[in-house]
């Protein structure tokens, strides 16, 4: 380099050499050899420049015509900050080499596929330009040497811009990917069994980088005020993501869980849960918001938080690709620790309501297993019944020892399987009263519910005796109970699913009176939802609420165990057990 002849053709041959020479080294490993070759022969230029005090270094210095250097300073400079300048251009030829070695999918970051082709422009114009300036090395000295790489500065500017505006582009497309990585491993903490607070959770979802404060896309959905995603530290969150369109039943389904959220009936805590801690946050997505998405967003009321006009897309391809949202309504329960508790909580709160509280997926194992007994045993004692579940439609099954009360709720189902709300609704209502096909089988039904009650109670006791009570036992024993009702009792399922075991009256009236509660149906409400609120305000009206009796069919084992009654809590005092021989005769203990 140092023996080119200066002109900008020759530069151009000594380069092509070089590059020829080089061919099988890296773009980056051609830049860095040759500013190494620049570098020598300027470090030798160095060691003579400066004034020398022995009178050998003085004869070198003007043997290279060094010794007036100090009056060419100018150009001197000129001439340095060329050099770094195309030192700069092989630091950013460098860093481009280690952004491909990182394994960037070019998908993600589209700037690397474009740099592609600015570097072995780059790289030419950076070894051409220090083969030039090796090539003017010996002139720095000469006092009538002035400066002739200007136009070496214009084009190394040029060029130097325009890659660091791709090279920004690439950070700024990597720092995405980073990011996005950051989050995805917050949100997928479940996966790793770490423990995430929720208000990270939702800000690793919900909230850009380059928004500083939350409370400019969350909203109360009722006051309309900004909130602070703080309001969600330590609560369970449901989450809901959809769309605008065709929501109506999920904004149904989510506004009488909120409603049964808020409210100040028992019971306000199951199983260390309690109802207050369960806040509703929907994060509506659409491709565009623009004014008609807006309107939409607007005409929905609702008594949840809202997320905004939500438009992060980092936050919108986690929520596709963490919970596979593919467009279609979802809503996940959130733990306060951040973990993904139910996936799917859509299914057990349109199943069962608020009866599903709070929402696990274990909840709808535990609901849809605990009435198995019951069905297990009217099946095997009325095997006709088995047809009627299959058809998941409403079934009303009944009993009691008032003929009447039978005849009345009979009466009364069979003409609210009649009503024309119910058939424009798709709502099918079968009914099966206990004993229809052969009442022997009643008695048998209820010896059978005795036994399993007292098998239950004996297997359930802890080492020190104490009795644990589980939900199926609770229900077999409230199911005894409504057996002793002077009036009957009814049990309405969907399907396999029981919605409501109630007592004969309130049951009958709740029949009666649809017409009443009959509109609830037009506002997305399901049947047994709507059927089961009117229930408890008729059964409400008992004053005062009728406290349980109890007659064993059998003798229990553990008769002297504590039963509680399920109207008031208490527990119910043994006062007889009665024996009956097979010769008729009756003794009292």
């Amino acid at each position: 380099m140092i023996y080119t002849t200066r002109g900008e053709q020759y530069a151009h041959a000594t380069t092509m050499l070089i590059l020829e020479q080089l061919r099988d080294y890296s773009w980056d490993a051609k830049a860095v050899i040759v500013l190494a070759a620049f570098a020598h022969e300027y470090g030798k230029f160095w060691q003579l420049a400066p004034i020398p005090r022995d009178k050998l270094g003085k004869s070198l210095a003007e043997l290279n015509r060094l010794h007036s250097i100090m009056e060419n300073i100018e150009q001197l400079d000129d001439f340095n900050s060329l050099v770094k300048k195309v030192m700069q251009v092989v630091q950013c030829i460098i860093d481009w080499k280690k952004l491909i070695t990182a394994e960037y999918n070019i998908k993600d970051v589209p700037s690397l596929s474009d740099t592609l082709h600015e570097i072995p422009v780059l790289a030419y114009w950076a070894i051409s330009t220090l083969v030039t300036c090796t090539s003017h090395i010996d002139f720095l000295g000469d006092r009538d040497y002035r400066y002739e790489l200007s136009k070496f500065d214009y084009r190394i500017d040029y060029i130097l811009k325009n890659f660091k505006d791709q090279q920004e582009k690439c950070k700024t497309q990597i720092g995405r990917i980073e990011d996005y990585s950051r989050r995805k491993d917050i949100i997928s903490a479940i996966q790793t069994e770490k423990e995430i607070e929720i208000v990270k959770f939702l800000e690793a979802l919900i909230i850009s980088s380059d928004t500083q404060d939350s409370r400019s896309i969350v909203y109360n959905g009722v006051t309309g005020a900004q909130v602070e995603l703080v309001e969600f530290k330590n609560k369970h969150v449901l989450l809901f993501i959809s769309g605008l369109d065709h929501i109506e039943h999920e904004i149904q389904l989510l506004k009488s869980i909120d409603e049964k959220l808020k409210e100040e009936q028992e019971p306000k805590e199951l199983e260390g849960y309690r109802k207050e801690n369960f806040k509703i946050l929907w994060i509506p997505i659409v491709s565009v918001w623009d004014e008609e998405q807006k309107k939409k967003l607007e005409n929905v009321k609702v008594g949840w938080y809202v997320v905004k006009e939500f438009s992060f897309q980092t936050g919108i391809d986690l929520i596709k690709e963490v919970f596979n949202y593919k467009g279609n309504p979802m809503i996940m329960l959130i733990s306060p620790e951040g973990k993904v508790e139910n996936p799917d909580a859509k299914q057990i709160i349109s199943t069962w309501g608020i009866d599903g509280f709070p929402f696990r997926t274990s909840d709808h194992t535990r609901l849809t297993q605990q009435w198995n007994w019951f069905w297990t045993e009217i099946i095997t004692l009325s095997p006709p019944i088995r047809e009627l579940i299959k058809r998941d439609s409403y079934i009303f099954i009944y009993g009691g020892t008032n003929t009447k009360w039978i005849q009345e709720f009979t009466t009364a189902v069979e003409k609210l399987k009649n009503n024309e709300i119910l058939n424009l609704e798709e709502t099918t209502i079968e009914s099966y009263p206990l004993g229809r096909d052969n009442p022997k089988i009643v008695p048998r039904f209820w010896i059978t519910i005795d036994n399993l009650l007292a098998s239950r109670k004996l297997g359930r006791k802890r080492g020190g005796g104490e009795e644990v009570q589980d939900s199926t036992t609770e229900e077999i024993q409230k199911l005894l109970s409504l057996k002793q009702d002077p009036q009957g009792w009814a049990v309405l399922s969907r399907g396999s699913h029981v919605k409501v075991l109630g007592q004969g009256e309130a049951m009958l009236q709740t029949v009666r009176d649809f017409d009443s509660w009959k509109e609830k149906l037009q506002q997305e409400i399901s049947f047994d939802v709507a059927f089961k609120e009117h229930y408890k305000k008729c059964e409400a009206k008992s004053v005062p609420p009728k406290c349980e009796d109890r007659e064993f069919a059998n003798y229990p084992a553990d008769i002297l165990a504590h039963i509680p009654c399920h109207k008031c809590d208490h527990d119910m005092k043994v006062t007889s057990v009665k024996y009956k021989c097979c010769h008729g005769r009756q003794t009292n203990a």
